[in-house]
């Protein structure tokens, strides 16, 4: 069964839309929200060296953020990765 994780922020535009599509896909996800969370969102920027949010992982690679998930959807590369 695939793992994703998705790191986000509650006012994030982007992030909401990136889990709009995740749910379209029917796909389970463990969001963490790092509004609040410094340790949390200092995890995330350790595991995807980057400090913008969504960070998202598929089986624990770094998949990248929203416009990266929406690029995959669009060359039929990301049901592959969900499957």
């Amino acid at each position: 069964m695939v793992e994703v994780v998705i790191y986000t922020k509650d006012y994030c535009y982007y992030c909401k839309k990136a889990k709009a599509l995740l749910n379209e896909k029917g796909v389970k996800f463990k969001e963490i929200d790092v509004t609040y969370d410094q340790e949390k969102e200092k995890e995330m920027i350790e595991k995807s060296g980057r400090v913008t949010v969504p960070e998202i992982f598929i089986n624990g690679k770094l998949v990248g953020g929203c416009d990266d998930l929406f690029e995959l959807e669009d060359r039929g590369k990301l049901d592959k990765l969900l499957n």
